[in-house]
């Protein structure tokens, strides 16, 4: 839009200086050639030659347009700015061209250097500037010299000048101020409904600029004046998004309605107004607004987000054959979408069909392959499922977050099939990636600890502490695994009791808790801990613990009761299986 055209960085001002053609350097050599000073080429000795009557003359280094120029582009491209700008100077002072002192102007500008600045601009002017131009230059090396008084001259006169693109160069001086709140206040004090020209755009950007600096209450003020004014789509929109700002959504609402009566099929439109609807909690509504008109990927993607937030199945089903009846071209841009789509109605074979055709360059390609592998192995295809994982680890070496998902992936997979080694390796690679990630040593952590090597659990529930100190999962997740162990007890004590205070009414906890007081021989506290766990939660692990407690107690109906519930829940648990021969030796 007209902002991201009309507001840059101080350093981005300078990108095209880096990409001077040659053409364009040429054009500016030969401007400059009648003013050069030449010296004679020394004729060789011996035979006279047919051109040798000829006297050919070329200029040194230091008085060469061309040579200068060269030299400030190759600066450039090092990124040195102060080295270019020396340059530049030089062939300022070598060449009539007023481009050339338009540039050394603004590369003086840029490293702070006021005089040479003062020079360019003089040299600049001199040569026939452009008014506008002229006047954006000198407003800048006055913001840079802090002379608020003349920027503010500078800017009346760019803004006065009628020049088709004043207000945007406008917003470039200001937006490249060292002294922001001094740009703020000659934004407020210049850009005011009285001054601003009848363009829309202008009047966005300035509000926008104005939110930029923090002046929220100006910002809102030039939006409203711009609705007053030109009672458009595109002013009734920004509007709605100050009004959702200060928490006015009736106020966004009606505004965004009245953007859409003016253009009822723009998707940007229909969007922000769906998702108001959906923060009001009219969900219906916005899936209504989003069906009616055109389609696009985004709108697909929130019908599909709304049916799935309300569990919505006879709506995802309409989706997905509405989506599967579109052009070939449609089906293709949102292969991802209908794989999700059909995996959310258990359609399984076809999810991998559609993740198939997700192309290698849009945007889902990753989330699709990991889809598929996971989808591999739930079918029970194991071996593709980490195949295709090893291919993304190759796929996806030199982008670290991607590469994380991937080897934790292949990890939790190996830990559904009790492969602890290979899950240990896998989130130890992905460690590699992202070093003392606090998600990766905890899920580590607890690998180890199914695997029995409680002293690598420990180190990486210690070091995870170290990390978070006082987290309260690793507090519990360390306490847990030591009294598991029957180790420390005192200190899994002490884990354990902060973990407790912390979330008094977690079930988990009061099942570390109660497995310590087991530990600790205090029987009764143990089986009233872990009942309360139970019931809050029918965990399978909680309930074996129960189980094995009262066992202990010498209630064993009550413990076959709770095993035979386990049973149900959990039929292949092997905390139960590995109790009951404890049990039952």
């Amino acid at each position: 839009m007209w902002m991201e055209s009309s507001v840059r960085s101080g350093a981005s001002k300078f990108k095209q200086l880096r990409h001077f053609t040659a053409p364009a350097l040429l054009a500016l050599g030969l401007a400059a050639c009648a003013g050069t000073p030449l010296r004679p080429v020394q004729k060789a000795a011996g035979a006279a030659q047919p051109l040798a009557h000829l006297v050919v003359a070329t200029p040194d280094a230091e008085h060469d347009v061309m040579a200068q120029l060269l030299a400030g582009e190759m600066a450039l491209g090092h990124a040195d700015l102060k080295e270019a700008s020396g340059h530049y100077q030089k062939a300022m002072a070598l060449s009539n061209d007023p481009a050339v002192a338009e540039r050394a102007a603004g590369l003086a500008i840029a490293v702070n250097d006021d005089a040479a600045a003062q020079r360019a601009l003089d040299r600049w002017q001199a040569l026939g500037a452009k008014p506008a131009g002229m006047a954006q230059a000198r407003a800048e090396l006055a913001l840079n010299r802090g002379n608020a008084g003349e920027a503010r001259r500078q800017l009346e006169l760019l803004t006065d000048s009628g020049d088709k693109d004043a207000w945007r160069q406008f917003g470039r001086v200001l937006v490249g101020a060292r002294d922001q709140a001094q740009a703020a206040r000659l934004l407020e004090a210049l850009a005011t409904p009285q001054r601003l020209p009848g363009e829309t755009q202008a009047w966005l950007a300035m509000s926008e600029l104005g939110e930029k600096f923090g002046r929220h209450a100006y910002a809102v003020k030039i939006a409203d004046a711009a609705v007053q004014r030109f009672r458009n789509a595109e002013t009734y929109a920004w509007a709605a998004q100050m009004k959702f700002k200060d928490g006015d959504r009736a106020g966004a609402r009606v505004l965004l309605q009245k953007a859409l009566a003016k253009t009822p099929k723009d998707a940007r439109l229909r969007l922000a107004y769906a998702g108001l609807l959906s923060q009001a909690g009219d969900y219906a509504g916005a899936a209504g607004l989003l069906e009616q008109g055109p389609q696009n990927a985004d709108i697909y993607a929130m019908r599909a987000g709304l049916a799935a937030h309300e569990k919505n199945a006879k709506a995802l089903a309409a989706l997905y054959q509405e989506l599967q009846k579109a052009a070939p071209a449609v089906r293709t841009a949102n292969a991802y979408l209908l794989g999700q789509l059909a995996e959310m109605q258990h359609r399984d074979g076809e999810a991998l069909a559609w993740y198939e055709q997700v192309g290698d360059d849009d945007i889902h390609a990753f989330d699709a392959d990991l889809r598929s592998a996971l989808l591999l192995h739930s079918q029970g295809r194991v071996a593709e499922a980490h195949q295709m994982l090893e291919q993304m680890q190759l796929s996806y070496l030199n982008q670290p977050a991607q590469l994380r998902q991937a080897w934790q992936a292949d990890a939790e997979l190996y830990l559904r099939e009790q492969k602890y080694a290979k899950a240990e390796a896998a989130f130890s690679h992905a460690l590699q990636v992202v070093p003392d990630d606090p998600g990766l040593l905890y899920d580590r952590g607890l690998t180890y600890a199914q695997a029995g090597q409680i002293d690598q659990a420990v180190q990486d529930f210690q070091r995870l502490l170290k990390i978070k100190p006082g987290d309260v999962d690793a507090s519990n997740a360390l306490g847990y695994t030591l009294a598991d162990a029957n180790r420390d007890l005192p200190e899994a004590k002490r884990l354990l009791s902060a973990a407790r205070a912390a979330k008094p009414d977690d079930p988990a906890i009061a099942d570390s808790w109660g497995w310590l007081q087991y530990r600790m021989g205090n029987l009764d506290q143990a089986a009233q801990t872990l009942r309360g766990a139970w019931l809050a939660r029918k965990d399978a692990d909680v309930g074996v613990h129960l189980g094995e407690v009262l066992w202990k107690l010498g209630r064993t109906q009550d413990a076959q009761r709770v095993f035979d519930e386990v049973r149900k829940l959990d039929p292949h648990s092997s905390s139960l299986q590995e109790t009951l021969k404890r049990l039952h030796p």
